[in-house]
């Protein structure tokens, strides 16, 4: 604990113009150090909203984690600077401080959300926030650094001071997660962070009240703040969904915040049609999600090794697809006994069982007894099975999302397809959506290529879709080559035929294959290819 240093008092007293003839009480002093705490918890909470706004409006999720904290890092820095220049009544610019970084910090998911839709503003404003709270995150430490010393060697005031911050920086990161993103979202996060600060100038007025000369207009300034961030928290479902009605054409029917994704979903009010957007990414959409869907499902459904079908059972293994519509097909396959479907978030599952809309569009799908739904992340369950004695599946049906991020890129590895290469039994084959030939050429044919460097033989096509553009597919065979001819059972289609498909494994020359490197897990080729070719 701090102790009196009397000298100390007096030599700071000089530097500082404040009343050093009071030494800190010990009240005081442990609500300095709360203090410390607190600004440490909200400071890495604001990098860390920030950083997820921007990885949810702009993608990309490493890059704007990355300038975020180093932007931050490099503001507090300045503020640092800054801070030896300040003297004279030193609480009361901390105070000061804590309710503008209140202020600021509170309302920055709201600026950034009704920034989005000019996107040429929203890299300086984004910019501009994180300078502006880093600094003043800056600006804090080295002060109640200088005020603690009052009650203590330079050498204790600046130990307690670190080790409390940094103690503080780790609940901070664990809340946010754990916590605050899954239970209030980014928007109700920021303001309740906010208010954190709020507090805490409230709380340090308190017993520095006799001490401080403006105390007046501190108590004004730090109730307005409170009362300005209780009205946003109030609020804050109408100003998010006005914020992120912006986002989209259609209306906002459905919206929820899971520790894993952002789940929207919209319907046209012309049509009632529906799509599906997770972190803001378009996952489908009604009026052509059957062209999709049947172009996943029906070709690897309908072949066999050795073109010749099989009258036993078949077991699926389906990863992604936790809407349902991907097991909606596959059973029009009389022959599958046993789908297996594994989704991270029990959420998106938990949907497709109880939103009307999709219920409706997945034809209840999941409440048949075939389907077993495994809540768990797709790489460690199927390293859970490989090499087990049980049963294999014969087909394998991959649906995740398109590998916009690092963390989605290792379900796109060549370990991950020698992995379910071990899984299936023999004539197995699997196929997994790629994203577009045409906008995203070099991710998609590192799929193929990283098939390959799997040891596994491949087939490519493409196939129209009007909310997507052109869109691509690879089906993968374990240790055979994908039959070239395949008859497809258009009495259970609305689109394809076996006239469609051969077409669709022809492309055209600005669709044709690149070259590419096989994506690994130490050298995630494909995030950077697909990041790469959207920027192109």
């Amino acid at each position: 604990m701090l102790h009196s240093n009397t000298a100390n008092q007096a030599s700071q007293a000089q530097e500082d113009g404040f009343d050093r003839t009071l030494p800190l009480s010990r009240h005081q002093i442990v609500i300095l150090l709360v203090s410390v705490m607190v600004v440490a918890i909200s400071g890495i909470a604001y990098e860390l909203i920030i950083a997820a706004v921007s990885s949810y409006l702009v993608g990309n999720g490493v890059l704007q984690f990355s300038l975020t904290i180093g932007l931050f890092m490099l503001a507090m820095g300045i503020g640092s600077l800054i801070s030896q220049r300040i003297h004279g009544d030193l609480v009361t610019w901390f105070i000061g401080i804590e309710i503008l970084l209140s202020v600021l910090g509170g309302w920055s998911s709201s600026i950034l959300f009704w920034a989005f839709p000019g996107y040429t503003l929203y890299r300086p404003v984004s910019w501009a926030l994180i300078l502006s709270i880093g600094t003043l995150v800056g600006l804090e430490i080295p002060l109640l650094t200088r005020i603690l010393s009052r009650a203590s060697t330079w050498r204790a005031a600046i130990a307690n001071v670190l080790s409390l911050d940094y103690f503080g920086a780790l609940i901070g990161s664990v809340a946010f997660p754990l916590f605050l993103l899954p239970t209030l979202g980014l928007f109700q996060s920021s303001l309740g962070v906010a208010l954190l600060n709020a507090i805490v100038a409230i709380i340090t007025l308190v017993p520095f009240r006799r001490q401080l000369k403006h105390s007046g207009k501190l108590w004004v300034a730090a109730i307005s703040a409170v009362l300005l961030l209780t009205a946003g928290l109030a609020g804050s479902n109408w100003l998010q969904d006005r914020a992120e009605a912006q986002l989209f054409t259609a209306e906002i029917m459905f919206r929820k915040q899971t520790p894993y994704q952002r789940i929207i979903f919209t319907r046209d009010s012309r049509n009632g049609n529906i799509r599906l957007y997770l972190d803001g990414h378009l996952q489908f959409a009604q009026q052509d999600e059957h062209r999709y869907h049947e172009a996943l499902v029906h070709p690897v459904m309908s072949m066999s090794a050795g073109g010749i079908a099989k009258d036993e059972g078949l077991r699926v293994l389906v990863l992604g697809g936790g809407d349902g519509l991907a097991v909606r097909e596959l059973f029009k396959f009389p022959r599958v006994t046993q789908i297996d479907l594994v989704d991270i978030d029990p959420a998106m599952t938990n949907l497709a069982k109880t939103l009307a809309p999709l219920r409706k569009l997945n034809e209840d799908a999941f409440f048949d007894e075939r389907v077993k739904i495994h809540h768990a992340d797709a790489f460690s369950f199927v390293q859970s099975h490989y090499g087990q004695a049980q049963p294999k599946w014969g087909r394998v049906i991959i649906d995740l999302p398109d590998p916009h991020d690092e963390a989605l890129s290792k379900l796109y590895s060549v370990e991950f397809y020698k992995l379910l290469a071990g899984c299936m039994d023999e004539g197995g084959m699997l196929v997994c959506q790629s994203s577009s030939p045409f906008f995203t050429p070099h991710a998609f044919w590192c799929v193929a290529a990283t098939m390959e460097a799997a040891g596994l033989q491949t087939q490519s096509y493409t196939v129209p879709l009007a909310s997507f553009g052109p869109w691509g597919f690879h089906i993968a065979a374990k240790d055979h080559a994908v039959p070239p001819q395949t008859q497809i059972d258009d009495s259970q289609t609305k689109f394809l035929t076996t006239e469609r498909f051969a077409v669709a494994k022809t492309f055209g020359k600005d669709e044709s294959r690149v070259p590419t490197r096989p994506n690994t897990l130490f050298e995630p080729t494909i995030y950077l290819y697909y990041l790469n070719d959207l920027n192109r």
